[in-house]
């Protein structure tokens, strides 16, 4: 199997979870894993996470999760803290799946949300792996880069303008979350391309007032975790350099962190089994 080559989607189901739909993939049998993809233009799940799916699959009860608001999950507008409502609809969603308790795979928007789940509902959490991720809005050593709004000025960048583009996306997935632009696959750029383009997700794009929620920053709960994390971290991460993730892993009673040479925002994607190696060796782990 070619790891670097995303394979097309499987079809996936759907989900009622406390008033709103989630979509999700489901692979394998075993202890639960749920991921939790990251927040740029076109991810979802399995854009984010299809390349090692399978293989966490053969021992593992895999769910891929569509976050609210992207791929296709309910396009819902959310009022309120943001995270909370994330958290408080991904617990409504493990009732609604049989889930009392699961592992967290999660990338950067996705990490943010299995955090805040961790830290209110930590009988829920067994462990969390976090890459990526930005639950505080201050650094260790300086000022987070563009104070932290690098994420949301290159999706402003990506939907203003003349709109969403194969040619914008495949620059924003070079310059933004892989270490080697010229390795980017075309099979996950047109995904991520086709995804951002629904009609749905380029509506909230474009709203006037923000749809996402009020912003949270979680300094304060992140000491309340108690499951076991593992911050893996790409050495080259566009957005936030690995001192602010070992910032986290001191923050948290049972943090840990193991940063990835020649990896940038998306490092599941970039070198997929070196990835399912660190994770899996970490999730096997007896708790």
């Amino acid at each position: 199997m070619d790891l670097m080559q995303i394979r097309p989607a499987p079809e996936g189901a759907y989900a009622q979870a406390d008033g709103v739909t989630y979509h999700y993939i489901e692979l394998g049998e075993g202890s639960a894993t749920i991921f939790l993809h990251g927040g740029g233009p076109g991810c979802t799940a399995w854009s984010d996470f299809g390349q090692v799916a399978p293989l966490f699959a053969r021992d593992r009860r895999v769910l891929l999760v569509d976050i609210l608001q992207y791929g296709r999950s309910e396009k819902t507008v959310i009022k309120g803290p943001m995270w909370d409502f994330h958290a408080a609809k991904t617990v409504a969603l493990m009732d609604e799946l049989g889930v009392d308790r699961a592992d967290f795979v999660c990338n950067s928007w996705g990490g943010t949300i299995a955090l805040n789940l961790a830290a209110r509902y930590p009988d829920r959490v067994r462990s969390l792996v976090i890459t990526g991720s930005q639950p505080v809005w201050h650094g260790p050593l300086a000022p987070l880069p563009e104070r932290g709004h690098r994420g949301r000025k290159a999706r402003d960048r990506y939907f203003g303008g003349t709109g969403p583009s194969w040619e914008k996306m495949r620059e924003l997935i070079a310059a933004l979350e892989w270490y080697d632009p010229d390795a980017v696959p075309d099979a996950t750029v047109t995904m991520r391309y086709e995804q951002s383009i629904d009609p749905e997700e380029i509506a909230l794009a474009g709203a006037s007032d923000d749809p996402r929620g009020d912003w949270q920053d979680l300094s304060g709960v992140l000491g309340d975790i108690q499951a076991p994390a593992l911050f893996i971290w790409g050495m080259h991460d566009a957005f936030l350099t690995p001192d602010y993730p070992l910032m986290l892993a001191r923050m948290l009673p049972k943090g840990n962190l193991h940063v990835m040479d020649r990896a940038s925002h998306h490092l599941q994607e970039e070198r997929p089994a070196d990835y399912y190696s660190i994770v899996t060796g970490f999730l096997n782990q007896e708790r």
